[in-house]
């Protein structure tokens, strides 16, 4: 087994004021957006500025203005944080889940491994979608079906991009060891 330094960041930090012209638009229009912040991926992204554009772009599009309502994105969020362990993306998105409306009950079965008991049949079935599709890597036609009968069709691949970018995310954080702005917070997943 190899030491895998989980607690300290593997990139250098990064400053705005040695930024490429390039690293320069990406953070200009990351923090005038939605978002307003860095916080996330988007520190290790920006040493690869044209990743990082085309990234934050999707990602802005994946969290704002899918067909899903805030409360299902940010729920399919959470799963992915979860199956992944993504501590930064779990730090970051379980306050905007719960103020979303995502009781606080699923969220801690979500974190600790557990099915949650869902009270919104929608809830349940973005859970069964991302949780059939991150452990077997495909969606059962039971599942597809109620989900494009529920959200259509174009929602339905809206979700597959929410689930694809927020698992980069994870990504991304867990293999540059990233987490969310207060380093003293408690982790949520074992490392």
């Amino acid at each position: 087994m190899t030491d895998t330094n989980t607690h300290a960041p593997r990139l250098p930090e990064f400053h705005a004021a040695s930024a490429t012209n390039e690293q320069q638009a990406v953070l200009d229009e990351i923090l005038s957006g939605p978002r307003g912040s860095l916080s996330g991926p988007f520190l290790a992204w920006i040493a690869s500025p044209e990743l990082a554009d085309h990234a934050q772009r999707l990602g802005a599009y994946c969290r704002y203005r899918t067909g899903l309502p805030a409360r299902l994105s940010e729920l399919a969020i959470l799963v992915t944080a979860a199956h992944w362990r993504a501590q930064a993306e779990w730090q970051i998105h379980c306050p905007i889940a719960l103020s979303e409306g995502v009781p606080e009950s699923v969220a801690e079965a979500l974190r600790a491994g557990r099915r949650p008991e869902f009270a919104h049949a929608d809830d349940a079935l973005i859970y069964a979608f991302a949780t059939e599709l991150y452990e077997t890597r495909r969606v059962s036609d039971a599942t597809f079906e109620a989900t494009v009968r529920r959200f259509g069709h174009r929602t339905t691949v809206e979700l597959v991009g929410v689930l694809g970018y927020y698992a980069l995310v994870s990504m991304t954080l867990n293999v540059f060891a990233m987490r969310a702005d207060d380093a003293s917070a408690p982790l949520p997943f074992p490392e």
